[in-house]
């Protein structure tokens, strides 16, 4: 890019020499970089950004766009059994419709207090995850699933004042780096191996370092990394509870049509992703996090993301739609917040909002069903296979699940093998170990699809 300047960018405001110049002069600085005088010369780049020189027409820039979005390959392009954290789910007609309608899709969420449209959309969605996970407080989206399980995390610590976090079950690597940054330094965290023989939560060794003390919080997924519904997820609330520690699980809230909520067996705090909920995986984003507690004080104080709920106004009989207790978010405490949260993943609240609308309980319990036993077959099929073993017996898995190649070949081979075919999946796990996920989008024959080339593949 040109550093004339006298350049003017079409595509940013205000970078006119004059106007730019009138800018700097009502502000009383010298030049641009004034702004970045705090900033150490040892860190800066001393030069300008290695950039293309800027298209000036529209239709040059559409023809660069579309040749850079060329380059991806869409998961409905292909056969894809990639699950840990973002799912292959249909997602309805109207969903889609919804949420690009003006009224809610913006680039910012934007602060209009008159918008009630969408502080109702969001409290409506609040309101049925509420039902979902038999809780009665649940904010609005954070980020992600893994910001949300730190948050999560970090509201424990708040309210024991203690330092210690125990991860109780399998959990994905991304994820254990996600919270381990957003923990820190307030927060200590330590991994317990599950039993290798049925990969569920050691009860023993937890015990163990629960006994040292200081312990904050117990965390568990449901399922776990390796798609395990951890029969020991009401054994974990009951230690952490004798060790004065709160029980904080991160769920898949698709498995609740057919599972009990995390609430039903203890946890003080959900979290979890909704990405499942009516999102498309969007090249590996769009997912946003939900966090859900019990209509108790000292937890509700604690979050630091926007909560909306009803409120009387000035005319009698009616109500309207606002922030609960708005004074402890960072919206309000600014630099004295317990900590950031930001609104970028509101819209996805909607549109998960419309699909459990849509969906109602028994659609929930439909899906479920269809996943189980989905799930089910994928196991039962792959491990058919010569050179397959899929490991952990009969424990109940949803969506996703583990196999491990017996015949040599890495995993990694195998999966460069099974994308020449068409086919997304076996995310290495280990050497020799690979995670596959199984939705209600896959069929009978997309499993034995993919059975057919693995027997093809694993030597």
């Amino acid at each position: 890019m040109t550093s004339s300047e006298n350049f003017v960018h079409p595509y940013i405001p205000n970078s006119v020499p004059s106007v730019r110049q009138a800018m700097l002069e009502e502000i009383g600085a010298a030049s641009i970089e004034d702004f970045y005088a705090d900033i150490p010369a040892g860190i800066r780049l001393h030069r300008p950004l290695d950039l293309p020189a800027a298209l000036r027409s529209e239709v040059e820039l559409t023809r660069h766009m579309e040749e850079l979005l060329a380059r991806n390959t869409s998961t409905r392009q292909v056969l894809s059994f990639l699950g840990s954290g973002c799912y292959p789910h249909h997602v309805p007609a109207v969903v889609d419709e919804v949420v690009n309608r003006s009224e809610f899709l913006t680039a910012y969420a934007g602060e209009p207090y008159e918008d009630h449209g969408r502080f109702q959309a969001l409290w409506e969605y609040q309101s049925m995850m509420a039902e979902l996970l038999d809780v009665e407080v649940v904010n609005v989206p954070v980020y992600d699933g893994f910001q949300a399980a730190g948050t999560a995390l970090r509201m424990a610590g708040r309210v024991t004042g203690r330092r210690r976090v125990l991860v109780a079950t399998a959990i994905d690597a991304d994820k254990l780096s996600r919270i381990r940054d957003y923990v820190r330094p307030d927060h200590d965290i330590t991994v317990v191996p599950v039993d290798p023989e049925t990969g569920s939560a050691d009860l023993d060794a937890l015990h163990r370092e629960l006994a040292a003390g200081d312990t904050a919080a117990v965390y568990a997924d449901a399922p776990s990394a390796l798609g395990i519904v951890d029969s020991a997820l009401p054994r974990l609330a009951e230690l952490a509870h004798d060790a004065g520690a709160l029980y904080v699980v991160g769920c898949n809230p698709l498995t609740l049509g057919v599972l009990a909520p995390p609430s039903a067996y203890g946890a003080d705090i959900a979290c979890g992703d909704i990405q499942p909920l009516g999102i498309h995986q969007s090249f590996g984003g769009g997912n946003a996090g939900f966090i859900a507690t019990r209509d108790e004080e000292r937890l509700v104080a604690e979050y630091p993301s926007r909560l909306f709920g009803l409120a009387p106004t000035s005319v009698e009989g009616e109500y309207g739609f606002g922030d609960v207790a708005h004074e402890r978010t960072s919206f309000a405490l600014r630099e004295e917040g317990k900590e950031w949260v930001g609104t970028a993943a509101a819209l996805h609240g909607i549109g998960a909002g419309v699909y459990l609308a849509l969906m109602g309980p028994q659609g929930m319990r439909e899906i479920g069903d269809t996943i189980l036993a989905h799930t089910a077959y994928a196991r039962q099929r792959l491990a058919q296979v010569p050179g397959i073993e899929v490991p952990y017996g009969d424990a109940l898995h949803f969506a996703d699940f583990t196999v491990r190649y017996t015949g040599g070949r890495t995993a990694a081979e195998i999966r460069a093998d099974l994308k020449e075919r068409g086919i997304y999946g076996s995310v290495p796990t280990g050497e020799h170990e690979a995670a596959f996920c199984v939705t209600e989008v896959h069929s009978k024959a997309d499993i034995d699809r993919l059975a057919a080339a693995l027997e093809e593949i694993v030597k």
